[in-house]
């Protein structure tokens, strides 16, 4: 007879509340293949433990593959179509103006943070950039049984589990950071579920197999070692792969839309968004795989069509088209949805872009190309996930699984 255990349901999922230290992982940027590298290079031998016994599997991200909506899809276990965060910024139509997604008034749903917190859980979520922390911290209860800070901006009530030196966000420590407050944390503190997310800098400058791509994850695989030595159930996922967007002479691979648009049809007044934008540009100057077009109704055949001839550009959709296909909120998305190809990436105009930071060939995501990423967990899955396509916004149904299979 299976034990009866305590539940929370939250936007129609069941989740059981933890009956030891749990914790899911989302590694900004951590392809599939950062990982195969690691392996054979040897450095990640917990981590290549646990894909021995089969339990490192193949997932896919939400869309656009950037961080917030991502994030949110992993803390709130729906798509941006339900949840509402369809990009890092976006085009406010009611107000007229380009904000970013940072402020929790922009959800549609509760989080499961806020559910297990509500319950009575010790919570810890812990961010390294600060445009996440209002988002995980929503709805959660203010107590000496919740944690939730970011390494950008920790202050002295979390130096017990910061690092002593305070991280630039833009280096692999601040990554390293927030695995260290996990350790900590789950060490310390005798959590119920934590949630830990990176940065993706090392990920924007270095390929898989580079020496310093292979650092980062015989990090992660220490901390991860360890938190499994305290006896943890570990999930791991990333928000989005990522990819080489760089041609043979390490010039970046762009298709600036805006300035193709004005010279093609300077009457229709395009405006381009790129959902990639956030206060973080300087490692990827605010260029990505998916961008969305604003323009009068009367130009939008035209546009679509001359968009799709673009070279580097894999497709183009009309607003419902992308909302059905990418299950993205109808309502914050662009009158098209343009999707890059692999190797290339959007942006408005030439001179609104600052590349004066990349002093690396362009690395990047935001298309489908960086949708496949890894979900690997130091447990078996149970039946319940047997023959599904994974997605990494599973992560907490499967930490939090109710049938609860052993290790």
């Amino acid at each position: 007879m299976k034990e009866t255990v305590s539940t929370v349901e939250v936007n129609g999922r069941r989740y059981a509340l933890p009956a030891q230290p749990t914790v899911v992982a989302c590694v900004d940027g951590l392809d599939r293949r950062y990982l195969d590298a690691a392996f054979a290079a040897g450095c990640a031998p917990f981590l290549q433990s646990l894909r021995a016994r089969g339990w490192l599997y193949a997932a896919r991200s939400a869309m656009p593959s950037y961080t917030n909506p991502n994030n949110v899809s992993i803390i709130t276990g729906v798509a941006p179509a339900v949840h509402g965060i369809g990009g890092n910024y976006f085009y406010d139509e009611a107000a007229g103006a380009e904000v970013m997604m940072n402020d929790p008034s922009f959800l549609r749903v509760p989080t499961v943070l806020a559910a297990l917190a509500q319950a009575g859980v010790r919570v810890a979520a812990v961010t390294a950039k600060d445009k996440l922390r209002r988002m995980l911290g929503h709805g959660m209860p203010e107590g000496e049984s919740v944690l939730c800070f970011a390494v950008e901006t920790a202050g002295a009530a979390v130096k017990d589990f910061m690092p002593a030196e305070a991280p630039s966000i833009y280096s692999a420590a601040a990554s390293e950071a927030v695995f260290f407050a996990g350790q900590r944390i789950v060490e310390r503190w005798q959590p119920g579920f934590v949630y830990l997310s990176t940065t993706d800098y090392v990920q924007h400058k270095y390929g898989p197999g580079e020496a310093d791509a292979d650092a980062f994850v015989a990090m992660l695989d220490r901390y991860l070692a360890d938190m499994d030595a305290l006896g943890a159930r570990i999930v791991l996922t990333a928000d989005h792969g990522m990819g080489a967007k760089a041609d043979t002479l390490g010039r970046p691979n762009v298709v600036y839309l805006a300035d193709l648009l004005d010279d093609a049809m300077a009457a229709a007044h395009a405006r381009v968004v790129l959902p990639i934008t956030d206060p973080y540009v300087r490692h990827h100057g605010a260029l990505g795989g998916f961008a969305m077009v604003y323009l009068p109704e009367a130009a939008l055949e035209a546009a679509r069509r001359f968009i799709a001839a673009l070279p580097g550009v894999d497709a183009v959709l009309d607003r419902r088209q992308a909302a059905a296909r990418l299950e993205l909120p109808v309502d914050r998305i662009g009158d098209l949805v343009v999707l890059a190809g692999e190797h290339h990436v959007l942006g408005t105009r030439v001179a609104e872009h600052d590349l004066s930071g990349l002093d690396r060939p362009l690395r990047s995501h935001g298309s489908l190309h960086e949708q496949p990423v890894p979900l690997i967990a130091n447990f078996a899955l149970d039946d319940t996930f047997a023959g599904r396509e994974l997605r990494n916004f599973d992560a907490f149904e499967i930490a939090l699984s109710a049938e609860r299979s052993g290790r």
